[in-house]
């Protein structure tokens, strides 16, 4: 390996991650080892190189208070039936998980164009909600619940600037009830970054926040991830259900996306609330998708910075308090 590629990680990690590679490899191999670029989770991923053989190592960050300790047993049932790519070695105790690599092509090339990918995605999330059920944790709800009271006391707003999102999310809650007999195995994360497209099908990854939820809300995200029109909403459920949704599915569903769209805002504003302000934010007001673009083009915003999570936040709370459709990550936050 080449000048300490781990650097950058704890002594113990180091550790960690050289005795997963001699775990897979034969010890007289040549191992070449680099840092993976992109990713959002915080955790420390790496591309493995061996002869003609490609691997990811991906050690697990600082566990958050919110952590999943379900996840590499639902990785595990993932990529035993295929949606994930092929475990080489993993250790749940040392957070760590080494992967066969997944070349990927970008998700626009998909055959078919929109509707090809719209159709794959909602055959994929179908696979998914049929695996062996996952292990149950928080229910969603109250995950976004306290995602988002971590948001109101950071002190990122004003006083009384965020009192309508909260409202409308105390009344959500009322309203989306919840069937526990009736979940299923979910990714709970199922965005564009989280896909891999290899030029011949789709792999999930990062299954960090995967366990046992409502069906609804991974077809919450899909559809306003993958569906930017209404045809290719219908084309996404009828490849994820089968049928077209009734009339109290399509209603279940409103509020699915809703608390999706909360969560994504609350995420993005947690990331920027890592950032010193001058003075709390009055303003909830958000650029549509076209301007946001505008300014990333004109670099008036540059990616993953806490001022570009802070302004894809409001759009993502915009959506959330109006029920439009949010405008997806764009392409710097796929990976």
């Amino acid at each position: 390996m080449s000048n300490d590629p781990f650097a950058a990680l704890p002594a113990a990690r180091r550790d960690v991650a050289v005795s997963a590679i001699a775990a897979v490899l034969d010890a007289t191999a040549a191992v070449n080892v680099r840092p993976a670029t992109g990713g959002v989770s915080g955790a420390g991923v790496f591309l493995i190189e061996a002869g003609h053989r490609r691997f990811v190592l991906r050690l697990e960050g600082q566990p958050s208070p919110l952590r999943n300790p379900h996840q590499y047993d639902s990785m595990r049932i993932a990529a035993e039936a295929g949606l994930a790519p092929r475990i080489h070695y993993l250790d749940a105790n040392d957070r760590v998980v080494m992967m066969d690599f997944v070349e990927d092509q970008p998700l626009d090339t998909y055959p078919g164009g929109p509707l090809g990918l719209a159709q794959a995605t909602g055959a994929l999330l179908k696979q998914l909600q049929g695996l062996p059920l996952f292990s149950r944790f928080i229910e969603y709800p109250e995950i976004v619940r306290r995602v988002w009271a971590h948001v109101c006391k950071t002190g990122l707003f004003a006083d009384g600037v965020l009192d309508a999102a909260s409202q409308r999310l105390i009344d959500i809650r009322k309203a989306y009830v919840l069937d526990a007999n009736a979940h299923v195995s979910s990714h709970n994360d199922f965005l564009p970054r989280n896909l891999l497209f290899d030029g011949k099908r789709l792999w999930l990854i990062d299954w960090e926040n995967a366990f046992c939820n409502d069906p609804l809300v991974d077809l919450a995200t899909a559809l306003d991830n993958f569906a930017p029109s209404l045809a290719l909403e219908e084309v996404l459920l009828q490849a994820c259900l089968g049928r077209p949704p009734d009339r109290h599915l399509r209603e279940r569903l409103a509020l699915a996306r809703s608390l999706t769209r909360l969560f994504y805002a609350g995420v993005l504003f947690s990331a920027s609330a890592s950032a010193p302000r001058a003075r709390p934010d009055a303003d909830l007001s958000a650029p549509t998708a076209a301007e946001f673009e505008r300014s990333i083009r004109d670099r008036r915003l540059l990616p993953e910075t806490p001022e570009t999570s802070h302004v894809l936040g409001k759009m993502y709370l915009a959506s959330f308090l109006s029920g439009a459709v949010p405008p997806g990550l764009p392409p710097m936050y796929m990976r």
